[in-house]
């Protein structure tokens, strides 16, 4: 089992910068691929970026390449999601999620394949 508590939303004007963490509790997250996902108000829950178990491969969702980093200190059992140069359209509650198939491969894109699940943290960008 692992407990994923996620920090660090808010409001922000367009243009600034957020670094939101995950927080891992349980047995093994260094094993375990990890992603961010987001749901915007009316529309359904959204890749974001995923990040391999050494933190050596990372992948991101288009709309986010260039602006979002996504990073893991497996000594903190922490993953974090640097986000520069948001947009009102960023604004979304955002998810962490944790994978045990394929740990070292990146490109998860579906929720499904996600095995545990933060409650979220919300960030609302204004224009």
């Amino acid at each position: 089992q692992v407990q994923l508590v996620e920090s660090g939303g808010g409001l922000v004007q367009a243009g600034g910068s957020l670094r939101l963490s995950c927080a891992a509790s349980g047995r093994s997250f260094s094993s375990y691929a990890m992603a961010w996902f987001r749901q915007a108000p009316g529309k359904g829950r959204a890749f974001v970026a995923d990040i391999s178990w050494s933190g050596g491969s990372t992948y991101y969702a288009d709309s986010v390449k260039g602006r979002f980093t996504i990073s893991r200190d497996n000594a903190k059992n922490t993953v974090y999601l640097q986000m520069n140069g948001l947009k009102p359209e960023d604004t979304a509650v955002y998810s962490c999620a944790a994978r045990n198939r394929g740990p070292g491969v990146v490109g998860y894109m579906t929720s499904f394949e996600y095995d545990y699940w933060g409650q979220g943290t919300q960030v609302t960008v204004s224009s």
